[in-house]
């Protein structure tokens, strides 16, 4: 996992620091704490904000290099804009905004977080930490030669110092923050590695990883799903070299009479298209087509980590879809694993296939309360959605409302979608059961719909996430092409309404 910088709480300002943060709110006054650090700066501070038209709006900055009053070589105020209106998500934002004014040559920055009025509480320090943790996120192991540019916008791994009144309270509310803030970026590792790197196998080998926080780990190889009858991943693989993997992670920190919840993850490690084969403008972002499956491989880092106080099964189908002489045909006709039987359309609608099996193994062997997938699974919800939403689609009206809630909370947000039976006739097949692709219309729904038929009455909800996992415009919180998307989203809905 990449390095992260040292975020520790304080009751006073760090003495020493290459740069001492502080904020403040529109009428430009500072809280009691921050107004003793910055007192020998004061008059400079008002000469810099009206000649630079500072106001303290909510994330702007003002910048003074080298402020000869005080030790530090940099002095940074930040506007909230108005006390009254921040939330959860808008701190979050804050430590990212925080986070950049860190130049990367800093050894110790020193934030003071107070403000002219209303308490700073540990949630909403921790949700600032945590943005600064996630905005120092960089993805750059394989450059070997360091460009000028690089160094400039390299996030710094400085130490960071966070003073504020309650800061006992704070400490103690980071380490699941903190936690949460390591799934975030174990995810995002993985929907960055190349592809070559992170086949299936790999995959596998690196979610077993979470063996050291606590998590039970089971891989079926080819030769077990073969005998579960999981033909419909399987046909996904089957033109590749790198065999197929499925991983079920366990969690059990609920009661052992308890049923678990689930979580399931689309881990496409490279997607051609298989024959039916992708135009070749973009072909390599399909590296990401896996950002479903690193979503819950974050997520358990962050509940076992966190220690969180449910159970919770974490279960991936990692295939990499290629063209080859083994490959799957259009016009094929593969048996899943409940039975059903399947007329392939078009390779390239191969994600349905392999959580059709997963599903139907997760639903059948552990009867979770519920099941959620995630699964970067259809261009089609990018042009429904853009890349401000995931697609939300579900049987279950209290699931949903609760995800719809989380999303809200955590700033990753979800937009409900439709299901119903008029567009199953679209996916009916005349030689099978069903076909793994419908009409141009309706793209993101048929998928659901197909994925819908694999989970009988258990309550479920399908996210397809393919515009907010990978390729996103850079943000307060992720400069990253991976954002590890749905770590938080999901770790909120298990912690507000699932934990013991």
């Amino acid at each position: 996992m990449a390095d992260s910088p040292q975020i520790s709480f304080v009751d006073q300002p760090a003495p020493q620091a290459d740069t001492l943060i502080v904020l403040t709110d529109e009428s430009l006054r500072f809280g009691r704490l921050t107004a003793r650090a910055v007192e020998p700066a004061k008059e400079l501070i008002a000469r810099a904000a009206k000649a630079e038209g500072f106001k303290g709006k909510k994330n702007k900055a003002l910048g003074v290099v080298g402020p000869a009053a005080l030790k530090a070589d940099r002095l940074v105020v930040i506007g909230i804009g108005k006390r009254r209106e921040m939330k959860g998500v808008d701190w979050l934002k804050l430590g990212g905004v925080a986070m950049s004014r860190v130049p990367a040559l800093a050894k110790v920055a020193a934030v003071v977080l107070d403000l002219p009025e209303g308490k700073i509480s540990a949630d909403e320090a921790t949700d600032f930490a945590l943005g600064m943790k996630l905005r120092a996120y960089r993805f750059d192991r394989y450059k070997t030669k360091k460009k000028d540019d690089d160094e400039k916008d390299k996030p710094s791994r400085a130490a960071i110092s966070i003073a504020m009144a309650g800061a006992a309270g704070a400490r103690k509310a980071w380490a699941a923050r903190d936690a949460i803030g390591d799934g975030v970026l174990k995810a995002r590792d993985l929907v960055n590695e190349p592809p070559n790197i992170l086949h299936p196998v790999e995959f596998a080998r690196r979610a077993a990883e979470l063996k050291k926080v606590g998590v039970g780990i089971e891989t079926l190889d080819v030769a077990a799903m073969k005998k579960l009858g999981m033909n419909a991943l399987l046909g996904v693989g089957q033109g590749s070299t790198h065999e197929s993997r499925v991983v079920i992670m366990r969690w059990n920190g609920g009661k052992k009479s308890e049923a678990p919840v689930a979580v399931i993850g689309k881990g496409v490690c490279f997607d051609t298209g298989g024959i039916s084969i992708k135009p070749a403008a973009s072909m390599e972002d399909m590296k990401g087509d896996m950002a479903g499956a690193a979503c819950v491989v974050g997520l358990m880092h962050a509940l076992a980590a966190r220690k969180a106080k449910v159970n919770v099964v974490g279960a991936i189908g990692l295939v990499e879809n290629m063209p080859g002489g083994d490959a799957q045909r259009p016009g094929d006709i593969v048996k899943s694993m409940s039975g059903q039987t399947i007329e392939i359309i078009n390779t390239d609608a191969e994600g349905r296939l392999v959580l059709a099996d997963v599903l139907w193994y997760v639903k059948e062997n552990h009867k979770p309360k519920w099941m959620i997938d995630l699964a970067t699974l259809t261009g089609a919800i990018l042009v429904s959605l853009g890349q401000e939403y995931a697609g939300l689609f579900s049987n279950d009206e209290r699931l949903s409302k609760r995800l719809i809630e989380a999303g809200q909370e955590t700033g990753e947000r979800v937009w409900r979608m439709p299901l119903g039976p008029e567009f199953d006739k679209m996916i009916d097949s005349k030689f099978a059961d069903m076909k793994n692709t419908g009409s141009r219309y309706g793209g993101s729904t048929t998928a659901a719909q197909f994925l819908q038929r694999y989970v009988d009455k258990t309550p479920w909800a399908h996210l397809d996430v393919a515009g907010t996992a990978m390729g996103v415009p850079p943000s307060e919180i992720n400069q990253s092409w991976g954002p590890g998307w749905g770590v938080r989203l999901l770790d909120r809905l298990i912690a507000e309404h699932y934990e013991n």
